[in-house]
């Protein structure tokens, strides 16, 4: 299991990765991917999208949402857990997502962060990232 100061470290990267997200740091949100990083995502069990494969293209999909949001989004990441296997550290978590228009705050969607996280450079990154969306949004 990882230490205490690695739990926390690593559940800071993933809250961090949420609000760089939020607050429009797209470039602090690539830094939190390794080089070789790979994420997909599936939507109230629907198809698989992806996987996209390493940062520049995990990024062009995230550039291409938040070039078309009018709304102002808050992803709230909660229930971090950890395991670990053969050395390799996973995590899950929760996602909760409000959106904000119009002076009008709504949940948009829930949902299921599966990440696979390494140390490299001297920080954790994600290496891989499943979404499990509860539905569209």
């Amino acid at each position: 299991m990882p230490s205490v100061e690695d739990r926390f470290a690593i559940s800071e990267l993933l809250t961090r990765m949420a609000y760089y997200y939020d607050e429009g740091l797209l470039d602090h949100l690539e830094a939190s991917f390794s080089h070789n990083a790979v994420m997909s995502m599936q939507i109230a069990g629907g198809d698989l999208v992806g996987p996209f494969q390493g940062r520049e293209d995990i990024m062009a999909l995230y550039r291409n949402a938040k070039s078309t949001q009018t709304d102002v989004r808050r992803h709230d990441i909660t229930n971090v857990f950890f395991d670990v296997a053969d050395g390799v550290i996973s995590t899950t978590s929760y996602l909760t997502l409000f959106a904000t228009e119009h002076g009008e705050t709504k949940l948009l969607t829930t949902g299921v962060y599966r990440d696979i996280v390494e140390q490299s450079e001297g920080a954790w990154h994600v290496v891989k990232r499943h979404i499990d969306l509860d539905s569209g949004y």
